[in-house]
């Protein structure tokens, strides 16, 4: 295989994968080095043996779907695999209010900048909304209650990255059965089904009806000759004639191959998390990129992320069928005790019911979850057993949290000659931010005839869980206040690149997927060749 390229990008997610492809269209040689597998419909994890966790320490031995990082009362979820985060996220391809842009942003990154930006990611991922005679019973609920409590102009279907078949009849028999589902081929070339509402949007659609990014910006990359190498997993790089070279384990048949290959750009595209840690270990452990600011690490966000089951005696919500999110609330015009923030109605995989049952049955037996078990313990006692999530809508949010967690490496007792990654993240300033949105679940809930449910995790422990980190790297215009500049470029190593993430300078408070992506176009556009 070839040892050198013009650009090697790190991560395949919705910064790698957009890197990659707008690179390799300006005529660069790319290489793509992603930490997890290229996924196939036949591997997609369904059962509780098949393989749902990557180990970050050992993930020789277990590459599996989804990198779940527990950290003290945040847990943060990421994809693993060809098309990164796209692999696991709810579909929502959402371009947030010009407000959000006003402050906190290099002058350089304004609405009125990044909006071709957005266009062009909704135009490759086809962004459509559910259609009206596809609408979930989760959709009409949110509706009753918006109605019920004053904000029915608020409600509205939110862009998703699915490809939706209007003359779908659902009430055929079997109607969620995939040989409903038309096939087409998309502008790559390649097959894909409409929606036939499996529900599965999270763990892998076996119709293949949403768009990841193994669908779009990554064969348009591979047809420029752009080339991916899966399981290879990045430790470090450092700077070597004019150059960089980057050192990384391939994984195979459970062991771990050392090499390395060079470029003369890097973009790192490996989310906030991943990004981060390799050049806070360029930085702190391997001492290969000394100059790096020392706003490494520094304002991460959870975007604002909760979830409140609410509990229906006698209604029938049925959050296993249809895309995870199909609409939104927006309040992030700060009307509600000044907070700013998002309501969506979240769904679940149509399995999650069985597997939840399961572990009920069975308890958890690994130590690292045993304190969820009181989780599941109270779960049981509002639940049906004979189907546990029928009653069921998951509430959930976005918002604008405080952004004051810091990333950094640390020893911990029991390996003390290791270190290993670190978030110290307080609640104290957001939580304010997480009880409006608490308390407008509950509202929510309680107009439409529900029980809000309120996870120990939060009440006792004050745990969260998010799916969508930002920051670590964030741009500035300086060292003294970012790690990055606007363009994307690290300050003090020209031609090294961040675009992912975590150089989103503060939350959201909308799912980011969009904006991620529109900012690593235009970091691509602006990188010379």
């Amino acid at each position: 295989m070839a040892n050198h390229f013009d650009v090697i990008v790190i991560g395949s997610g919705f910064g790698g994968a957009v890197a990659a492809c707008r690179l390799a269209e300006k005529g660069m040689k790319v290489l793509v080095l992603e930490r997890g597998r290229r996924w196939e419909v036949k591997d997609y994890p369904r059962q509780p043996g098949d393989a749902w966790l990557y180990d970050a320490k050992t993930p020789e031995k277990r590459n599996g779907w989804l990198d779940f990082r527990f950290f003290p009362n945040m847990v943060v979820a990421m994809g693993a695999g060809v098309g990164g985060g796209s692999l696991h996220f709810a579909n929502v391809s959402a371009i947030p209010p010009k407000q959000r842009f006003d402050a906190g942003w290099p002058p350089e990154i304004t609405y009125d900048e990044l909006l071709p930006y957005y266009q062009k990611v909704g135009q490759m991922l086809n962004v459509q909304k559910i259609p009206y005679n596809q609408l979930t019973q989760r959709y009409h609920l949110m509706k009753e209650a918006a109605e019920k409590l004053g904000y029915a102009g608020r409600l509205e279907r939110i862009d998703v990255t699915v490809a939706f078949d209007p003359d779908l009849d659902q009430n055929r028999p079997d109607p969620m059965n995939p040989k409903w589902s038309k096939k087409f081929i998309n502008a790559q070339g390649l097959e894909q089904g409409y929606c036939i509402h499996l529900g599965n949007c999270v763990v892998g659609c076996e119709v293949k009806a949403k768009n990841t990014l193994d669908l779009n910006y990554i064969p348009a990359a591979e047809k420029r000759g752009a080339e991916v190498r899966p399981m290879h997993v990045v430790k470090y790089l450092k700077p070597e004639n004019n150059r960089y070279r980057v050192y990384f384990d391939c994984l195979e048949n459970g062991k771990r191959i050392s090499g390395s290959v060079t470029a003369d750009k890097v973009v790192l595209a490996a989310n906030s998390i991943g990004s981060t840690e390799i050049l806070l270990r360029c930085r702190d452990d391997y001492k290969t990129l000394p100059k790096i600011s020392r706003k490494l690490g520094h304002d991460w966000s959870c975007n604002g992320n909760f979830l409140t089951p609410a509990i229906y005696k006698d209604r029938a919500i049925s959050p296993t069928h249809g895309p995870s999110i199909t609409a939104v609330m927006p309040f992030l015009d700060g009307v509600i005790d000044g907070e700013r923030f998002t309501i969506e109605e979240g769904g679940l995989p149509n399995f999650f019911g069985n597997y939840l049952k399961t572990l009920m049955a069975e308890g958890i037996k690994n130590r690292s979850y045993r304190k969820y078990k009181v989780v599941l313990d109270a779960l049981a006692d509002v639940l049906h057993a004979d189907d546990p999530l029928r009653n069921v809508m998951p509430w959930f949010a976005n918002g604008v949290d405080a952004g004051n967690g810091r990333l950094s490496l640390g020893r911990v007792w029991y390996a003390p000659f290791k270190k290993r990654l670190k978030l110290d993240w307080k609640l104290e300033r957001s939580e304010k931010a997480f009880n409006t949105i608490v308390d407008m679940h509950k509202r929510l809930t309680e107009a439409t005839g529900g029980k809000p449910w309120l996870s120990p995790t939060w009440t006792l422990f004050r745990d969260l869980i998010t799916p969508h980190p930002l920051g670590g790297c964030k741009m500035g215009t300086s060292p003294e206040n970012g790690v990055v500049d606007h363009r994307g470029q690290v300050f003090g190593y020209p031609n090294l690149y961040v675009a992912c993430g975590a150089i989103i300078p503060q939350a959201i408070g909308l799912n980011p997927s969009r904006t991620i992506a529109a900012v690593a176009e235009r970091v691509a556009a602006l990188m010379e060749k």
